[in-house]
């Protein structure tokens, strides 16, 4: 009987709070400058004394509602007591046995992941390693930090990465957190057993997950690394393991510390927290429309392709400012000619940058024009090339540019068959070819006619017309 993977996962995310959880300090991890963003209570200092983050509460229950959890009526936070050189206080600030979120689910590529909890606790400092010494950073120290817990649901490395990725688009749509994982605003640590049969195998954890490709290596690495130690009948250690992202192996860290290692206790500086239903109903109202909505919704309304919707999902913003074009054309026939050249064509010319930055020059109602022009055949697929790049450069509208450029499509017929038939004098050997069955080369010849017009003209009425002189 082959083994089955049983994977879980514990991730980590710095909340988007203009303060941090505890205390009035800005909420800047990424300060270059050490030990800046600082104040006695986030540095511990005897008789300071933490304060709620509101904001930071409404963060995590709102993505908990996101995620179909429960928000009990009753929290509290706890101490979680451990000694480690980034935790100034020997303890750290967060909830046991009553978080703020319950239970809930995340459906990914059809099927459902169910999800422990959610929970707020506080971030640690960070530790500078040097050559001779470790230095201790502690601007990010309290940052408000949301910890989402998932049930061992999860059965591949492959669905384990989708679940973190589309855990941080919810998490980027609900504007709780930029979730960079670069930055570490993100981080994942998967518990992993192999069971036989019904019998659950013993649980590994691996840390320093910092990217999604690290999540689906690491996972299917550690795998890997059980199953041969069980065929070769050894025993899998309970313990921690760190992932080596040059050497893409893992490596063991310490043994694996259970809950009561912690020595939870109520946090008797900060009282229990109690939810009225208005507060509760006040988030959900908050809560935009989600990814997997607005698939749901795109497919529906535009009939597009599953891999357009999704480029318009994972682009927030050039999926709005499609529906916007979309609005302005009133036709949602034309959907798939305008997301063809948004995708292509206008990703293109914006290397990397953002469609909602302020050097972004093509309005709306201006891009809707395009798209018209096309449709009705006012201007050529090449002749659209030249336009929108001016449009992008200048911001003109697209009849502008058509006008200013003399770019206006040639339909008269008698224009086209006279650059046909010199297309046809100046090349006999395509000619040649066609008329022995090789029907391709009128695709050469359609690309002559359209350089002899600049792109003027129609390439159907260009298509009709070779085959009738040919």
């Amino acid at each position: 009987m082959a083994y089955t993977p049983t994977i879980g996962l514990e991730i980590h995310v710095e909340l988007k709070t203009k303060s941090k959880m505890f205390c009035s300090c800005l909420n800047d991890p990424d300060e270059k400058r050490p030990n800046v963003n600082i104040c006695p209570v986030c540095t511990a200092q005897p008789g300071s004394l933490p304060v709620i983050n509101e904001a930071a509460l409404e963060k995590v229950i709102k993505t908990g509602l996101a995620l179909n959890s429960d928000i009990p009526r009753h929290a509290k936070f706890d101490r979680k007591n451990y000694f480690y050189p980034d935790l100034p206080k020997g303890y750290q600030i967060s909830q046991y046995d009553l978080p703020l979120c319950r239970g809930g689910f995340l459906e990914v590529d059809g099927r459902k992941i169910s999800i422990t909890r959610v929970h707020l606790e506080e971030d640690t400092g960070k530790l500078i390693h040097e050559q001779d010494c470790s230095l201790v950073d502690f601007n990010r120290a309290g940052v408000p930090l949301m910890e989402l817990v998932t049930e061992p649901d999860i059965t591949s490395a492959k669905e384990a990465r989708r679940f973190a990725e589309e855990l941080r688009l919810i998490l980027r749509y609900l504007n709780v957190s930029y979730a960079d994982m670069e930055k570490g605003q993100m981080r994942v640590e998967a518990n992993i057993s192999l069971k036989k049969g019904s019998k659950l195998g013993t649980k590994v954890e691996i840390k320093n997950l910092n990217s999604f490709r690290s999540v689906e290596y690491g996972i299917d690495y550690e795998i890997q690394r059980q199953t041969k130690l069980l065929k070769a009948g050894q025993k899998i250690v309970q313990e921690t393991r760190g992932w080596h992202d040059f050497k893409e192996i893992t490596f063991s860290q310490r043994e694996k510390e259970e809950s009561h290692d912690y020595r939870y206790f109520p946090e008797p500086d900060l009282p229990p927290l109690n939810f009225g239903q208005q507060f509760v109903r006040m988030i959900k109202a908050d809560i935009p429309e989600l990814p997997a909505g607005r698939r749901e919704r795109l497919k529906k309304q535009f009939k597009l392709d599953d891999k357009v919707i999704e480029a318009f999902v994972q682009n927030k913003a050039l999926g709005e400012y499609f529906e916007k074009i979309m609005l302005e054309i009133g036709d949602n026939n034309l959907a798939k000619l305008c997301a063809n050249y948004l995708i292509t064509d206008l990703l293109g010319l914006l290397r990397g940058k953002q469609i909602s930055g302020a050097d972004f020059k093509i309005a709306p109602d201006n891009f809707a024009e395009f798209i018209i022009l096309l449709s009705k055949g006012k201007i050529s697929s090449k002749i659209a090339k030249v336009v929108l790049r001016e449009m992008f450069s200048k911001g003109k509208k697209p009849s502008a540019v058509v006008k200013e450029r003399g770019l206006v499509q040639i339909t008269d017929e008698k224009t086209i068959e006279q650059a046909a038939k010199e297309v046809i004098a100046k090349n006999p050997k395509a000619v040649e070819d066609y008329k022995k069955g090789k029907k391709t080369v009128i695709q050469f010849l359609i690309g002559q006619v359209m350089d002899q017009t600049k792109g003027k003209a129609n390439p159907a009425a260009v298509n009709n017309i070779l085959k009738k002189l040919l």
